[in-house]
């Protein structure tokens, strides 16, 4: 394959990728079959013998460098190791290494490959989400109070979720005016929003009790619940940001629904059974959503392709300016 890649061109590439990762672990003949497709690919992985299942995931193009990823697995172990946080643990190669940069001729350069346990867990249901709001809230201040307390190890190396880094000029994840439907009609009174936000945000502040690392993608999909103890999976955001912003992510692409305020109040109970949340911090917390509903607008514009962003984008701008309104009724 030479030249720009469709979307289907390459995932199909990366397909070829993780078949030739396999033999890296000893799996070579194993049967692979894709599970998710958005910042990374991740497969699960029969082994030919028919022992335990395992998942694989093939990172992206430049989005995470090896020290990056490096980083992120040394978390995931101490939280394991130190705070009772159950996460996927990494599975050295036949080389002892938990990285993988595998080579194939339909990509023109390598891709960083990881390999993962398979940990038991099923998501909460959906029926009524008080209770599993209350063991997310729980679930974040563990991990908020070892990251508080945790000595990272010299190569330590994550992305940052600060404003700069959100909506400001350096955005991770692409600009939010590039959002699915933000027109000239629209893109005002988000920009009041986005200009409210920051002001507050500045006030707040990043001290120590407020500003750290986080895990950044903390909703319920990456929750899994197994007799009846949490475990946390999916550590690929986690960088430097507001504790609160995780609080925001709970409620990702369902924020504007009538049933989130309750499930709020259900996450800080569950949150201060932990970690202690101040009367600021609590009034401060749907900035936090606001935040992140903004970001994943902008990452709907640079992740079109995806399905998600072909299932979510087309209302989520109107949704989100409806949102702004409100948020600026109160705080603007």
């Amino acid at each position: 394959m030479s030249g720009i890649l469709t979307h289907e061109q390459l995932l199909q590439a990366v397909g070829h990728v993780a078949e030739a990762a396999l033999p890296r672990w000893g799996l070579a003949g194993a049967a692979l079959k894709m599970i998710n497709h958005s910042e990374n690919t991740t497969y699960l992985v029969t082994p030919a013998n028919g022992a335990r299942p395992v998942i694989l995931r093939v990172h992206r193009e430049g989005y995470h460098s090896v020290n990056g990823i490096k980083s992120e697995l040394a978390w995931m172990h101490a939280l394991q190791a130190e705070a009772n946080v159950l996460t996927p643990q990494a599975i050295p190669g036949i080389d002892g290494e938990e990285i993988q940069s595998v080579s194939h001729p339909a990509l023109p350069r390598p891709r960083n490959c990881v390999l993962f346990h398979l940990i038991d867990g099923h998501e909460p249901q959906q029926e009524n989400l008080v209770e599993p709001f209350k063991q997310l809230g729980e679930a974040t201040a563990r991990c908020h109070i070892h990251s508080m307390g945790w000595k990272r190890p010299p190569y330590f190396e994550r992305l940052s979720w600060d404003f700069e880094h959100s909506l400001g000029k350096n955005p991770n994840w692409g600009r939010w005016e590039d959002g699915p439907d933000v027109n000239a009609e629209r893109r005002p009174v988000l920009q009041r929003l986005v200009d409210t936000m920051e002001r507050r945000l500045k006030r707040f502040g990043q001290g120590p009790d407020r500003y750290g690392l986080i895990h950044a993608d903390f909703r319920l999909a990456n929750l899994l619940i197994h007799e009846g103890n949490t475990r946390v999976i999916d550590f690929d955001d986690c960088g430097f940001g507001w504790f609160l912003y995780d609080a925001g992510t709970a409620v990702s692409f369902f924020e504007h629904k009538p049933e989130v305020p309750e499930l709020m109040e259900a996450w800080k109970e569950g949150y201060r059974r932990v970690r202690p949340l101040s009367k600021e911090e609590d009034e401060e917390i749907w900035t936090f959503i606001l935040l992140r509903r903004m970001l994943l607008l902008a990452w709907m514009g640079s992740h079109h392709e995806t399905d998600l962003a072909k299932q979510e984008g087309p209302a989520y701008c109107a949704g989100s300016c409806e949102m702004a309104e409100k948020y600026l009724s109160r705080y603007g």
